[in-house]
């Protein structure tokens, strides 16, 4: 299969590829670099472009063509939630409207099958009572500017099947963690593993928002999915695509289980060999207490299930973090896990 993958270079869409590669389907990466690595691609082919340039459109009709892409799998996206509250019309500009610019490009060139990443942020502040699992059905309720952002694609990946006849699947993907290749680790220091890793290297305590949650330790608890297993879904969402002929489908992708804040720390201090003595702070306005996916659905459909456990992304996520960093300004007080399996 020919395959299209924009944000190829990143961190998730680097695995995609190199999981494409492996199974020798034909790779083509957009990707405007901003913070992609090109190296990342491997020898897959890589244009270097902008989808939020209006005109892109052409460009990319012409890519889809001249490489006969039969589908296309669109990662690419500002993530940053925080950044997204401070700068919300320039995320729908870059989100939103590179995501048009894609479905344009799609229906002049012929392409009706597309794999997109959304993203569990669109569940928001969703309405699930304690200790259930957050299902497709669930009504959301995104509280940032970019969890909108992915429920409107989703709606228009929709709308594009009605009016002219694209094939899409949606992955609403949870937390994601580790790494396949020490290379390919998450470069962005945006979530509570690389938080937690950068704060315990520099000699600083990682910080715990909040212990008063109503869950079994106090802290809150996430469902938190191997970057691996997540790329395997985004090729078991293709093949699906490949096989039914559904106008729209939308998947969770977690493990169906959570882990605390807590549980991860400790998780990372046997990987890296640090003491962990976490400082407790005020709760952030909005987290709720837990958030899990329920993925039956994706299991019955694509025959998918999670495979690694969270010490695999801790384990993965420091030698990542090693290879990447250098040597810590403050060392670990003893030998991780992880580590004798990198020296």
């Amino acid at each position: 299969m020919k395959v299209l993958v924009t944000g190829g270079a990143g961190y998730i869409g680097a695995h995609v590829v190199r999981l494409l590669q492996r199974r020798d389907d034909t790779v083509i990466v957009v990707d405007d670099l901003s913070t992609g690595v090109a190296e990342n691609v491997g020898t897959a082919a890589l244009v270097h472009l902008d989808l939020s340039v209006p005109d892109c459109v052409e460009k990319l009709e012409n890519v889809l063509t001249e490489y006969a892409v039969d589908a296309v799998i669109h990662i690419a996206a500002k993530k940053q939630v925080g950044e997204s509250v401070e700068r919300p019309v320039w995320y729908y500009q870059q989100n939103v409207g590179g995501f048009g610019h894609l479905l344009q490009a799609m229906q002049a060139a012929g392409v009706n099958k597309m794999m997109f990443s959304s993203s569990a942020a669109a569940y928001g502040k969703a309405d699930v009572p304690a200790g259930q699992l957050v299902t497709e059905d669930t009504a959301p309720q995104p509280i940032s500017p970019y969890g909108e952002t992915k429920l409107v694609c989703e709606w228009m990946m929709r709308a594009a099947g009605v009016s002219w006849g694209l094939r899409g699947v949606g992955l609403r993907y949870f937390n994601v963690a580790g790494t396949g290749w020490p290379e390919l680790g998450d470069p962005t220091v945006l979530n509570l593993i690389p938080l937690a890793l950068r704060s315990l290297t520099a000699g600083e305590r990682p910080k715990v928002f909040g212990n008063d949650y109503p869950t079994p330790d106090g802290t809150g608890i996430r469902d938190y999915v191997h970057v691996l297993d997540l790329a395997d879904a985004h090729l078991a969402a293709l093949d699906y695509l490949e096989r039914d002929d559904r106008p729209y489908d939308i998947f969770n992708v977690g493990t169906g289980h959570g882990s605390s804040v807590l549980e991860v720390l400790a998780e990372i201090g046997k990987s890296s060999g640090y003491a962990i003595d976490p400082e407790i702070v005020a709760r952030r306005p909005g987290d709720p207490a837990e958030v899990a996916a329920d993925v039956s659905r994706i299991k019955e459909a694509l025959g998918w299930t999670s495979r690694h456990t969270l010490a695999e992304m801790t384990d993965s996520a420091w030698t990542a973090w090693e290879l990447t960093h250098g040597e810590p300004k403050v060392a670990p007080t003893g030998t991780g896990r992880a580590t004798p399996a990198r020296r």
